[in-house]
């Protein structure tokens, strides 16, 4: 496709209609393009193409703050803010990140990577600027799916109060407008957001306060019939966001970047909160996305022609899936929670079968700990399935609801470790640190598939507090058992053993990468010990000790971060009964270590094989 706008110079502001049309077109083109090779997040940013348009024809990202939640929706932004000639490396080594970075560029006001912040972040830019007397506009677009987290309704509930100059843009691309009072919707909507309609109502109130004694009275009775008619008009009553503080407008087409424009033009100086309410289209303008929205949320590489083909390899992910089936059939106490990600987390076959054991709590994961804490309370095991970087935000409900009363819950973390593209803010390297740190928790790091089904099973059924057992993204490197007994997955295993140079110890999937650094030491002239452990916490001090014997040096290798790590957690329960052995972390050093491969993130952080052979040996 020719680009008439993208790639060449170009005013937005000075575009017609029929102008921002072509543009849209132009954008989706790109950016389905773009995804198509390298991957990304699809549906969502396709989705609001429009609603960019519109906010950059507004607004003037020099100097006015726009923060998007998330950031699964920024690339038309991206393309719109001085990237258009880099975007083709989105997502790629040293290229341009899937989220807004302020590190990219001065155009992204805020990181962002996980949900529900967008609020928060811009009502601190909107007091920050009134504080320094500028007139700037302060824009937070958060969509449906995000206003579920915690952290978001706090921000609106101190918004409200705080009567600060904001605008919100709600997302909603969950809905559609509802069609039998959808034309006086519309028309409504139109009427309300016209520039001449809000300037006579700010004119009007301010003219009424000012009338002695029954000024105010008689604001209270005007709003009094204009919520009425408005509940016998759409059948509901005044939105939530008012009763909080909030201006409410919508809903409106956020797929019409006219009816934006004309709306934000007519909002943007209301000296009060504002929440704009727009109704998008995920995946618009790829038949694909927009049939199937959460297949195409985030994707790997595909064929536009012929979409997303789902792949046949296994993952940890499915596994997880093959295990906790068969766990639920013999077992009626087995529910199943997760935070908005049923299909990510491989919990969507279980939804299907047992839809009353099933609850997906939304964007909010520390509601999900404590209410599955109150399952577990109840007689029930809670198998909370959740990505390592997002169980971050439930800390303090792990250790207070769950750690503190020995609660039976059991943490399944996926994507613990590196993940490739996504880059820092996805990378789950901080799970092991923080659980090694909480009483009353076991930590399990599986090998391989059928490590992880022995776990799972003892998880299950013989660990009766809070257990975790993190996995990583993609798929096993082997699956091939080091042990006959389910039960002896809670032991050390010894995977080779030819001297006493020096010990090595994998944590979990490690495993691989160091029995290859073995290995190649072997080859080099040095004869040690591979030791493979998956029960990180409590440490199997005997048996381990037993195992290492006359080694004095011990490297630890985990795919984590190294401070409060499992190298530091051996080390302080082995000192307990001995001081004979010096222990040296393999693990990452730098966790803001960006988008690349997963393989080439291992490589950037120390922790794959040849660095493990090239520290060993340098030791």
């Amino acid at each position: 496709m020719d680009y008439k706008f993208l790639g060449n110079d170009f005013n937005i502001k000075e575009l017609t209609p029929s102008d921002r049309k072509v543009l849209a077109s132009e954008l989706r083109d790109k950016i389905l393009n773009t995804v198509s090779a390298n991957g990304g997040h699809l549906a969502g940013n396709l989705g609001v193409v429009e609603l960019t348009i519109a906010l950059m024809t507004v607004f003037d990202p020099e100097k006015d703050k726009i923060v998007f939640d998330v950031g699964h929706q920024a690339y038309s932004y991206k393309l719109l803010t001085g990237r258009f000639d880099h975007f083709d490396t989105l997502r790629q080594e040293g290229g341009i990140s899937g989220f807004p970075r302020i590190s990219e560029s001065k155009y992204d006001a805020f990181d962002t990577g996980h949900a529900s912040t967008s609020v928060s972040a811009a009502l601190g830019m909107a007091r920050a600027r009134d504080l320094k007397g500028k007139d700037d506009y302060v824009v937070a677009v958060i969509g449906d799916g995000a206003l579920t987290g915690g952290l978001a309704f706090e921000g609106i509930n101190d918004l409200g109060i705080s009567k600060t100059r904001m605008i919100v843009i709600l997302n909603d691309n969950e809905m559609s407008i509802d069609k039998n009072v959808g034309g006086l919707s519309h028309h409504l909507s139109k009427i309300r957001a016209k520039s001449g309609y809000i300037a006579a109502k700010k004119s009007t109130e301010s003219f009424l306060k000012k009338v002695p004694l029954i000024g105010n009275l008689i604001i209270k009775i005007i709003l009094a019939i204009k919520d009425w008619f408005r509940f016998i008009t759409y059948r509901k009553r005044p939105s939530v966001f008012e009763d909080l503080g909030l201006v409410y407008y919508g809903p409106i087409d956020g797929n019409d970047s006219e009816q934006i424009i004309e709306t934000l033009n007519a909002i943007k100086d209301i000296e009060a909160p504002v929440l704009l309410h727009v109704i998008t289209k995920k995946g618009k303008g790829y038949s694909f996305a927009e049939n199937k929205p959460s297949d195409y949320h985030g994707v790997g590489p595909f064929d536009l022609e012929k979409g997303v083909v789902p792949s046949d390899k296994k993952t940890f992910t499915n596994a997880f899936t093959e295990m906790i089936m068969p766990e639920a059939e013999i077992n009626d106490r087995i529910v199943a929670v997760c935070a908005a990600m049923a299909m990510g987390t491989g919990l969507s076959e279980f939804a299907a079968k047992y839809p009353a054991r099933f609850f997906d709590c939304g964007i909010a994961e520390e509601h999900c700990v404590t209410m599955a804490s109150g399952l577990a309370r109840s007689g029930f095991v809670p198998v909370v399935a959740i990505y390592s970087s997002f169980l971050q935000r439930a800390y303090d409900e792990i250790v207070h609801d769950c750690c503190f009363m020995n609660n039976h819950v059991v943490f399944a973390i996926d994507r613990a470790g590196f993940v490739g593209n996504d880059g820092h803010t996805h990378n789950g390297l901080r799970d092991m640190a923080v659980l090694c740190s909480m009483p009353n928790m076991t930590v399990f790091a599986p090998r391989d598939y059928k490590d992880m089904q022995n776990i799972f099973e003892y998880c299950i059924n013989s660990c009766y507090g809070p257990c975790s057992i993190r996995y990583p993204r993609g798929c096993a490197d082997y699956d091939e058992a080091l042990y006959e007994d389910p039960s002896e997955c809670i032991k050390p295993h010894l995977v080779g053993s030819k001297g006493n140079d020096y010990c090595l110890i994998s944590i979990g999937v490690m495993c691989k990468n160091c029995e290859t650094a073995y290995h190649d030491l072997a080859g080099s002239g040095l004869f040690g010990k591979h030791i493979n452990l998956s029960m990180i916490k409590p440490v199997p001090v005997d048996e381990l000790i037993a195992m290492i014997g006359n080694c004095k040096n011990v490297f630890v290798c985990e795919e984590g971060i190294s401070l409060g790590g499992a190298c530091d957690n051996i080390r302080a329960a082995i000192s307990k009964k001995t001081d004979k052995y010096e222990f040296i972390p393999i693990a990452v050093e730098d966790d803001m270590i960006r988008a690349a491969s997963a393989e080439r993130q291992r490589e950037l952080a120390g922790i794959d094989a040849k660095s493990i052979y090239n520290k060993i040996v340098s030791f």
